[in-house]
């Protein structure tokens, strides 16, 4: 029996944008869904913070990661979902990856 091809799509957004594209993908065929607290750098770089009265850069920013996987069929509108839910315009608003799953016999690890 063999399986429609899938994809592993990996999404970093801010965190307080997580309420939004969850709804988004509410009604979506999406399975196998993880989200995880992580840290990421990029053009937003970072910012200056005091800390009882030193000052320190924050270099590596909070972000959220999503992990989840749908079929080649349906990739597209999940992408467009997430990129419509987590956009706000601004620099830092996130990444998208696809990458591409492969069938393995049942019971393999």
């Amino acid at each position: 029996m063999s399986q429609a091809p899938r994809k592993l799509i990996c999404a970093v957004v801010k965190p307080f944008r997580l309420d939004a594209v969850l709804e988004a993908l509410r009604g979506l065929p999406v399975t196998d869904l993880t989200v995880g607290e992580c840290r990421g750098y990029g053009r937003q770089k970072g910012h200056l913070e005091l800390y009882e009265g030193s000052e320190y850069e924050i270099t590596f920013l909070p972000k959220v990661r999503l992990e989840m996987v749908v079929s080649d069929f349906d990739r597209e509108r999940v992408i467009d979902a997430i990129c419509r839910a987590a956009r706000t315009g601004r620099i830092g608003d996130g990444k998208v990856f696809v990458l591409p799953l492969r069938a393995t016999a049942e019971g393999a690890s």
